[in-house]
C-alpha cells in the first residue's frame, strides 16, 4: 500500500474516532479538593495534575491523580492523591493505601521516572509547601525519601516538574517550576469591589525561581539552581517541557510563565543553561507582550523532524503554536493554522500533542477552564466551565477543533486543569485522562472508527537512563517520516505515558526506525510490522511483543 496515500488528510465530516467517558465504569472515583472555604487563597484555583504510569512494571498503564487538602484551621475532610492499578480488563482498583501513598499534602503536580535506574518508576509530587519524592520499592509500595534524597528543606509554591538527564551521565535530574512567593501568612487582600476578597492575579506577588537538582547517582541530589544558570526570581512558572530545539543531542527546556516572558533554556553542554527565548521567538506573543502561559506541549506537529511548541494562555490571548524555522528559530502560526481564533475566548491549562486518529500527524488537545467562578457574570465571557478543544491536524499545516464531534461527554464544559495521554487498554490508540479544579477526574477511552494502524515503542536504556528519557524515535514510511521524544513532564502539572506511539493510516509496516539514545548511540531497524508494541533495549536489540 502507498504510504503517502495512507497519510491523506482526514475527511472534514469524520474525525475517525470517538472519545467515550469510561470513568465510572472503570472504577475511578475521584474528586479534587482545592481546600477553598472562602479565604480566596491563590493555590485554590490552580490544581491539580494527573499521570499515566506503569508503577508495577506489568506493561499496563496505571493512573495517578494528585489532590490538595483543606487549609489548617479549616479542616473538613481528609483527602490524598489516588493511585489506581490497571486490572487489564478496562477497570482499575484503588491501591493508594496499599501502596503507602495515602498521605495528606497540598499537592499540585506530578513527574514520574526511574531516577535510581532500578527498573521501577518513582513519583515526585509538587506541592504548596514541601515537595515529596516517593521511591518505588518494586513490591507495589512506595517510600517517602524526600529527606534522605536531599530534596527536603526548600518549600514554595511548586507547579509542574520533569525528569531529564541534563548532563547525560545516565542518571535523571529533576527540574521544578515555582509560581510565586506565596504562603497563607503572605496572602494579599485583593478585591474587585473594595469590600469582598477575590482571587489575586499573579501581579500581586513576587516571582520565584525554578529549581534544578542534579542526580548524584547514589540516591541523593544536589541543588544546581544557581550554578546552572537557571536561577531567575522574575519567573512565574506553570508549565515545563523537554525538547532538543537545536538538535545537538542535549536536552533543552521550554518553560511557560504567567505574565512574564517564557523561557527557553538552551543546554550549553557544560552543566549550564542559557535563556534564548527572545532570540528564538518564543518569549512573547506576536505583538511583543508576555502572556499568561499555563501549559506547554512539544511535538513534531509538521513532520519536519524538529520539535514544535504549543503554550496555553489566558482568555483573550489565544494558544501559542510555534513552528520551527531553520535550526534555532520559531514563528507563532496559531492564527493561520486554525488554532488561534477558536482559542481566543478560552483559558487553557493542560495540553498534549498526540495522534488521536492515528492518521500520521500530531493533533493538539487542550483542557480549558477559568480560575474564578464569578467570570460567568462578565458579558461575553465563555464561562467558568469551558469545553476542551481537540484540534485535528490535517498534516498540511491546518488544524480544526473537532471536540464537539468526538463525544458529548468530552465536549461538555469543565473547569479543566491537568491532561495526559496513555493507552490504558492496550489497543494501540491513545486515551485521555483529565482533571478538573475542585471537581472530578475523567478517563476518556479512544475508540477508533477508521482502520488506521499504529506502532508503539517502549525503550529501555542501559548506558542511558533506564527510562530512555531524552531518546528520539524516528519512523520512515514511504515518502513520510515522523519523530517522537521520550519525555517526562509537559502539559500542566501532569505526565503522559513514556512509550512512543505512531499512527500511519492504512500502511501495514514501517520501512525504517531510527533510535537516537541519550548516550549518543544510534540504532536502526528495518521493515517492522504495524499493530505491535516493540521493546527496544539499548545495545541489545528490538523485540516485538504480542499486541500493544
Amino acid at each position: 500500500m502507498d504510504s503517502a496515500a495512507a497519510l491523506s488528510p482526514p475527511q472534514q465530516s469524520n474525525p475517525g474516532f470517538r472519545l467515550v467517558d469510561v470513568t465510572s465504569q472503570s472504577g475511578i472515583h475521584f474528586i479534587h479538593n482545592s481546600g477553598a472555604y472562602g479565604g480566596k487563597f491563590l493555590p485554590e484555583t490552580m490544581g491539580s495534575g494527573c499521570a499515566f504510569l506503569d508503577y508495577d512494571g506489568d506493561g499496563w498503564q496505571d493512573v495517578l491523580l494528585i489532590n490538595s487538602m483543606d487549609w489548617p484551621g479549616h479542616r473538613r475532610v481528609r483527602t490524598t492523591m489516588r493511585l489506581y492499578h490497571n486490572n487489564r480488563n478496562g477497570t482499575f482498583t484503588d491501591v493508594t493505601h496499599r501502596a503507602g501513598l495515602d498521605i495528606e499534602m497540598y499537592g499540585m503536580g506530578v513527574a514520574v521516572a526511574d531516577y535510581n535506574n532500578d527498573g521501577f518508576p518513582d513519583i515526585f509530587i509538587t506541592c504548596v509547601g514541601q515537595n515529596r519524592l516517593f521511591k518505588n520499592t518494586g513490591r507495589g509500595t512506595f517510600l517517602d525519601v524526600t529527606r534522605e534524597s536531599g530534596l527536603a528543606g526548600r518549600e514554595g509554591f511548586s507547579t509542574s516538574a520533569l525528569w531529564f538527564d541534563f548532563d547525560r551521565d545516565g542518571f535523571l535530574d529533576l527540574f521544578v517550576c515555582n509560581y510565586v512567593k506565596w504562603s497563607p501568612a503572605q496572602d494579599v487582600f485583593c478585591s474587585l469591589d473594595g469590600k469582598h476578597k477575590s482571587y489575586c492575579t499573579p501581579e500581586a506577588y513576587r516571582g520565584e525561581t525554578c529549581w534544578l537538582f542534579r542526580n548524584r547517582g547514589n540516591g541523593t541530589f544536589e541543588d544546581a539552581t544557581a550554578t546552572s544558570g537557571i536561577f531567575d526570581t522574575s519567573s512565574k512558572s506553570l508549565g515545563v517541557a523537554m525538547l532538543d530545539y537545536d538538535q545537538d543531542g542535549w536536552p533543552d527546556l521550554m518553560v511557560a510563565n504567567d505574565t512574564q516572558p517564557n523561557k527557553l533554556y538552551r543546554n550549553q553542554r557544560n552543566g549550564t543553561f542559557k535563556d534564548v527565548a527572545v532570540e528564538a521567538g518564543v518569549a512573547f506573543s506576536n505583538d511583543g507582550k508576555a502572556r499568561a502561559g499555563m501549559g506547554v506541549a512539544v511535538g513534531d506537529f509538521n513532520r519536519s523532524g524538529r520539535p514544535g511548541i504549543a503554550i496555553t494562555n489566558f482568555d483573550d490571548e489565544m494558544v501559542g503554536l510555534y513552528r520551527p524555522l531553520g535550526k534555532a528559530m520559531y514563528e507563532d502560526v496559531a492564527v493561520q493554522s486554525g488554532v488561534g481564533l477558536p482559542s481566543k475566548n478560552t483559558l487553557g491549562f493542560g495540553c498534549v500533542f498526540a495522534d488521536m486518529n492515528l492518521g500520521g500527524a500530531l493533533d493538539l488537545v487542550v483542557a480549558n477552564g477559568h480560575i474564578d467562578e464569578t467570570v460567568r457574570n462578565i458579558r461575553g465571557n465563555v464561562g467558568y466551565a469551558q469545553p476542551p478543544q481537540l484540534f485535528l491536524n490535517d498534516g498540511a499545516g491546518k488544524f480544526r477543533d473537532v471536540a464537539s464531534e468526538v463525544g458529548d461527554a468530552f465536549a461538555r464544559p469543565k473547569v479543566g486543569r491537568g491532561l495526559c495521554y496513555g493507552d490504558f487498554d492496550r489497543d494501540g490508540d491513545l486515551d485521555l485522562l483529565m482533571t478538573t479544579n475542585n471537581g472530578p477526574a475523567y478517563l476518556f477511552r479512544n475508540d477508533q472508527l477508521s482502520r488506521n494502524r499504529a506502532i508503539r515503542f517502549r525503550l529501555v536504556g542501559t548506558k542511558s537512563n533506564r527510562d530512555a528519557i531524552g531518546a528520539r524515535v524516528q519512523i520512515f514510511h514511504g515518502e513520510s517520516s515522523q519523530s517522537r521524544l521520550v519525555k517526562s513532564g509537559s502539559s500542566y502539572l501532569s505526565q503522559s505515558e513514556l512509550p512512543a506511539t505512531f499512527g500511519f493510516g492504512q500502511a501495514d509496516r514501517v520501512d525504517r526506525v531510527v533510535l537516537d539514545w541519550p548516550s549518543g548511540r544510534t540504532e536502526e531497524y528495518k521493515n517492522l510490522a504495524s499493530g505491535k508494541l516493540y521493546r527496544c533495549v539499548e545495545g541489545k536489540g528490538i523485540t516485538p511483543l504480542d499486541g500493544f
